[in-house]
This record gives C-alpha cells, structure tokens and sequence, in this order.
C-alpha cells in the first residue's frame, strides 16, 4: 500500500487482550440500524490504484445490521483499558508512527523518518494516550478517534464491548449511505457548494497544510455531515479496520452472500482514509477504496468503528 496511509513501525509481541462479554452490547441504544440487502460494491468510476483491486464491481447480499454511528473514541477506548488492562502493541513496543507536521523534528523523541515515506517519523512514546509522543496527550481530545490501534487492539475491544469488526463488504455498504455507485457518502463530488464534507489533507503534500478543513490531524469523531445512515466519517479523518484479510485480486471471486473475505492472508483490510489522503498522492478517501496493514501495526492515522449482529 502507499505509504501515506499508514505509516507504522510494526508490532512485536505479546500483549493483555480484553475478555468477551457474555453478549450484551455496551453502548446498543446508540448504534444505527443499516438495513440489508443487495447492492454494488467496488469502484464504479475508475478512481482507484489497479493495484489495490477496487474491481470488478460486484453484487452482494447483506443482512440487517447494527453500526456505530462514529469510530471508537479516545474515550470509548479509555473505558476499555480501565476495565481490562489492556495493554496496546504501540504501548508494548514504545515507539509509534507520527506524521512530520504534527510533531517537534527537534524533540529528544524522534527517532528518525521512515525511509520508504520520510513524512512519517518513529516517535518514542507515541501511542493511543499520546498521539505525537510524551509530549502530547488525549486529555482534551476525548472525543477524537483513538489511534495507534493495531488490529488485534482492535478486536480486542470490540470482544469487550460485546461487538465485532465490519466486514469489508458490510462497512462499503454502510460507508455508502444508501448512494449507489458513489465516490463519497454524499455523492460524487469532492466539495459540494465549495464546502469540505471530510478531514483530508489540503495544501502540498506532504510539505504544507493549508487547513482548509480546519484540522492538521484529527477531527472529533462527529465532526461533519453525517451520511444517509446517520454515519460520521466513513471516509477520512482516519483508517478503519476491517475483519477481512486484504487480497487485491479477492472481488473477483467474491461470493455474492455476505462475503468475509479469504481464509488467510498477511495484511488486514483499512478502510475509508484519512487525515493525510490527498489528491497528489492517494485518493482513498471514498467509499470504494481499499488498502491493507499488518494485523500488529498501529499509526497515528489508524482507528476503527464496530458492530453487532442484529
């Protein structure tokens, strides 16, 4: 995948995971109810990188289902960790990745940048309480989305809160708002009436941010236009993740009912974009568009949202 999506470090190893729940949804009153049924999935324009397989544009069938309206917030995820212990694999390793604007290049935390994308550098102590590093903290930002998750953090919550990860074909369905065929959750064009319907990045990539949007990083979880679900920020802001392994040749051979992707994999699937998606460089900020990362790796750009079986 590009690398402006989500720059980690990796993961290493062991790490608390939070115990299921006994089958009570925490927090039911408050999802959406997504209503099933048919629709086309995949990218109906030609937008996407041939390499991430955004085609063939294929029909699938999906039950009714319950969604969080927003992703998990730093809130959200602070609940989780007082009541579990969880220990995150940022937290575990000591060092997480952090965009290049968001942090001092002078701080006695910065490691150094990545080499395959040097807008992203390894920042000590950066991790879901500190989201650029020791320096920084969630303190005000309790309704941002929680990032430096990895996968397994991920569904680690979700098993606490008694709720699982989308699929990949169950969050394009919400994602989409009941638009068939869209770029976005609200149609096809990027600023409708010249106004931002999303946090992506505005400026030179990856030098200067212009703010237009009003945000360097990350919006409040709610921030913007819900979709026609009632949905916040199914595109930017920041990556979710998805239950599926990512195969870039998967839509090909799709079951049509309710598909969860292949047996196995290497990379689980990221959804949806984020603050730094921007034209130049990686348009995956719309509902058709699909990349992947290491079920351990964690960044300052990555989150995630859950649902429950209706």
């Amino acid at each position: 995948m590009s690398a402006c999506c989500s720059g980690s470090v990796g993961g290493s190893g062991l790490h608390a995971v939070g115990a299921a729940t006994s089958g009570a949804v925490r927090g039911r009153e408050a999802m959406v109810l997504v209503l099933g049924g048919t629709f086309a999935m995949g990218d109906h324009h030609g937008d996407g990188d041939p390499g991430d397989g955004e085609t063939p544009v294929h029909e699938v069938e999906l039950p009714d289902l319950l969604v969080d309206p927003a992703t998990v917030t730093n809130a959200d995820f602070a609940a989780f960790v007082d009541a579990t212990g969880h220990l995150t694999d940022a937290e575990d390793l000591g060092v997480g990745a952090v965009f290049h604007l968001a942090v001092d290049p002078g701080s006695p935390h910065v490691r150094h940048r990545l080499a395959d994308a040097p807008w992203w550098v390894a920042v000590d102590g950066a991790d879901w309480r500190h989201p650029e590093g020791p320096d920084s903290s969630v303190e005000t930002r309790g309704s941002h989305p929680v990032v430096h998750v990895s996968w397994r953090d991920a569904t680690a919550y979700a098993a606490w809160a008694g709720k699982r990860l989308p699929t990949e074909a169950e969050w394009e369905h919400a994602a989409r708002g009941g638009l068939a065929g869209a770029r976005y959750p609200w149609g096809d064009e990027r600023t409708p009436k010249g106004r931002w319907r999303c946090n992506i990045f505005q400026g030179d990539f990856p030098h200067t941010n212009t703010f237009d949007d009003g945000w360097l990083t990350t919006a409040p979880a709610t921030a913007y236009a819900p979709n026609g679900h009632g949905l916040f920020n199914t595109v930017g802001n920041v990556w979710e993740w998805c239950a599926d392994w990512f195969d870039p040749t998967y839509y090909a051979r799709s079951p049509r009912v309710a598909p969860t992707g292949p047996d196995t994999g290497t990379h689980r699937v990221m959804r949806g974009g984020s603050y730094l998606c921007h034209d130049s460089y990686c348009r995956r900020y719309r509902v058709a568009a699909r990349t992947g990362n290491t079920p351990d790796s964690a960044s300052a750009n990555l989150g995630f949202r859950c649902v429950a079986d209706v």
